[in-house]
């Protein structure tokens, strides 16, 4: 009965050595097992009960992080996905990084997943090369572990290193092509996002686990954000035929200071409820890649041009 349920939240703050936000649970360090639970994140009450937020709705207090209730296993969904049968919008919001505003050095990116309530799913954290992400920037390969409220990694979302990729016009070659994997769970990839040859705008195919094509997303022709252009860059998802509009990805404007300081980006993706939890998944992959293509260059004019 609703009498007998107890609440549990995790306070705010910042854990040192670039750990993640008090409250966040991190990924498995290297070498740990699934479910590890590292000493700079919090710990679940002995009794073995799991997190559990406030009601659908109810505000969280400030300062703490409100998190989305487990739902039900759904058969044939890859275990931890469950959450996306639930949701038709993703908010996505990458934290700042104290150490790299500071010294302009690359770090790793982590990111909060929240639903369209600002309840938490899910948190994803960056694994890369020290030496390409100094060398090589924005184009590094990377691995994204993303974790649930337990800590367990429900979500592996890849990308190799390509010198060369990311230009549009020669897209359609496997050495320009920007592309990520997504495995859930971690081993059993379920899809792909690559990126389309063309000629004035990004382009982005979201494929199956054959790679056929699903949905595709199309970019704005020319884009910039700064203090005078203060409107949201959004990225249209589209069916496979390229003619009916089936939601929408975007990057919203954070503030100026944000915008001409840090890296830091907020985005918000929209779909279908009743679409694939593989093409859902797929869709916060693909909020990486552009991320990482278009939003992860040094700001010194705060402008961004395709």
């Amino acid at each position: 009965m609703a009498s007998d349920v107890k609440y549990q939240t995790f306070g705010a703050g910042t854990v040192p050595d670039g750990g993640p936000a008090a409250g966040i649970l991190a990924p498995p360090a290297a070498g740990a097992q699934q479910g590890y639970i590292s000493p700079q994140q919090p710990q679940i009450q002995a009794s073995g009960m799991q997190p559990v937020v406030a009601p659908s709705g109810a505000p969280a207090p400030l300062g703490q992080i409100q998190w989305m209730p487990h739902p039900q296993a759904v058969p044939g969904c890859p275990p931890g996905l469950e959450y996306l049968t639930q949701v038709d919008q993703l908010l996505v919001h990458q934290q700042v990084e104290l150490f790299e505003v500071v010294t302009d050095i690359e770090t790793q990116n982590r990111y909060q997943v929240k639903n369209s309530l600002g309840q938490q799913i899910y948190f994803a954290h960056e694994e890369s090369e020290f030496c390409e992400r100094i060398c090589c920037g924005p184009r590094r390969g990377f691995t994204m572990h993303v974790t649930d409220n337990m800590n367990q990694e429900v979500l592996r979302i890849s990308r190799e290193l390509k010198i060369c990729g990311g230009c549009c016009w020669c897209a359609n070659a496997d050495c320009c092509a920007m592309d990520i994997a997504v495995e859930a769970p971690v081993g059993n990839v379920i899809g792909y996002v690559r990126q389309a040859q063309s000629w004035w705008y990004p382009n982005f195919d979201l494929l199956n686990v054959a790679k056929e094509p699903v949905l595709k997303i199309l970019g704005p022709f020319w884009f910039c954000q700064n203090v005078c252009c203060t409107g949201d860059i959004d990225f249209n998802v589209m069916n496979e035929d390229s003619n009916i509009e089936v939601g929408k990805l975007s990057k919203q404007w954070g503030g100026f200071v944000k915008e001409a300081f840090t890296k830091a980006d907020n985005f918000n993706v929209n779909f279908p409820l009743d679409l694939s939890v593989d093409m859902k998944a797929c869709l916060l992959g693909a909020v990486f890649l552009i991320d990482f293509m278009y939003f992860e260059r040094k700001k010194d004019t705060n402008e961004r041009h395709h």
